[in-house]
């Protein structure tokens, strides 16, 4: 499949890389699945939703794509999920959004013990997966309200950046937090990472126009950190993989799991290192909005895609502020470990490793904290903070653009 085709992708450090457009199209202009079908993308034939969902009975693990904030692809995975319940009993539903650590939590809220306020602080929502809860939580209600076991898939935050920073070989076993040694990445997957990798980390406004696009990909592979980049991919695909095929083994004759469209497509991730487990017996959906081209629908994309209303007629809540960085609570406090290229936080001039002393006035002490204060600031203000950068403290403001105007 051509690279800049897939770059629907999730950056291992949990930021959501933005969908390609054909030169000069409008977000949304393709929709070449019709909404309300299914389609194989191998021969773009509509498929009969009552043999699809016979189909998936029988597979051991079906895994549902998403765009983390996006409201309508959580809506279309609970009417999957839903349908997969009512064909098989004992279903299990895994998400990407809870590291294997609040395990018990789930299990709690499964239970009934918990309100859905103590579900998001005890999972530490605000620090770990940040997204919007709302388009979760009805997911959540589902598998409460049928008693159907949640499956914790992935790992802390600060292991894959630990990764993606000292590389996975200088992590200790007992530092690990139990996950196996990921399989090698198909050669494709890593040409695909390249290229994004290349199109995030590159100095904002710097182009490629005079480099070959095979030099430049061969150039971004050489690179270590680039090298690191992908070991932290390949533990976020792996720990996933190995938490669905734990719960197979305990017994469960089908797990859904919730995942980031990059994870899944192509069959370079979760699918790939479930193949190692020797777990093949594996379905891919992804859901279809008109937000990639549809040059992107060849076999091997997934087994059905699913036609959805262009994000521009889904009435939604206007996408909340981002300030363009990767948070760790340290002993010290909160500490940058990543900033976005060209996001409002490289403008404001924050870097990696400055910690966060006070935001809107206020001190900080957990990441939480300053999340809450980021979806509090309206589009066109600022948002005054000081961070600790070696030995100064230093007055910045981060100043958030105007909301686009709707055409």
């Amino acid at each position: 499949m051509p690279l800049a085709l897939l770059l629907l992708l999730i950056l291992a450090s949990g930021a959501q890389a933005a969908a390609p457009h054909l030169p000069g199209e409008r977000p949304g202009a393709q929709h070449c699945v019709p909404e309300g079908q299914w389609l194989d993308p191998a021969d773009h034939k509509t498929l009969s939703n009552t043999a699809l969902l016979e189909r998936l009975a029988k597979k051991r693990v079906v895994l549902l794509g998403e765009d983390h904030d996006n409201h309508e692809h959580h809506r279309w995975q609970l009417i999957v999920a839903a349908q997969l319940h009512a064909r098989q009993e004992g279903l299990r539903l895994g998400f990407e959004s809870f590291p294997r650590s609040v395990q018990a939590v789930l299990d709690r809220w499964v239970a009934g013990e918990l309100t859905e306020e103590q579900l998001l602080e005890q999972t530490r929502w605000k620090e770990v997966w940040r997204y919007d809860p709302a388009g979760y939580l009805p997911l959540f209600h589902f598998a409460r309200l049928y008693r159907i076991p949640m499956i914790a898939l992935n790992v802390e935050r600060a292991l894959v950046s630990r990764v993606s920073q000292e590389g996975w070989a200088n992590i200790p076993a007992g530092e690990r937090e139990g996950v196996g040694d990921p399989a090698p990445p198909d050669e494709d997957y890593v040409d695909l990472l390249a290229d994004m990798y290349g199109r995030h980390s590159r100095p904002h406004g710097q182009g490629d126009a005079e480099e070959d696009e095979e030099a430049r990909l061969q150039r971004i592979k050489a690179d270590p950190r680039f090298q690191r980049f992908v070991q932290g991919q390949l533990l976020w695909d792996r720990a996933m993989a190995e938490a669905i095929a734990r719960a197979l083994r305990d017994g469960a004759p089908q797990v859904a799991a919730i995942a980031g469209a990059g994870h899944l497509m192509g069959g370079y991730g979760i699918p790939r290192q479930l193949a190692a487990l020797g777990i093949r017996d594996v379905a891919v959906l992804l859901p279809w909005d008109g937000a990639i081209p549809c040059e992107a629908l060849e076999a091997g994309l997934a087994d059905a895609v699913f036609g959805l209303a262009p994000p521009e007629r889904v009435a939604e809540e206007p996408p909340r502020p981002r300030l363009g960085v990767y948070l760790q609570r340290t002993g010290a406090g909160v500490q940058v470990t990543k900033v976005t290229p060209g996001s409002v936080a490289e403008k404001a001039g924050i870097r990696a490793g400055d910690r966060i002393l006070t935001i809107a006035g206020r001190e900080v002490e957990d990441v939480g904290q300053v999340v809450e204060a980021v979806q509090a600031t309206a589009p066109g203000t600022w948002l005054p903070l000081i961070v600790q950068r070696g030995e100064e403290r230093l007055e910045l403001v981060a100043k958030f653009p105007p909301a686009e105007k709707k055409r």
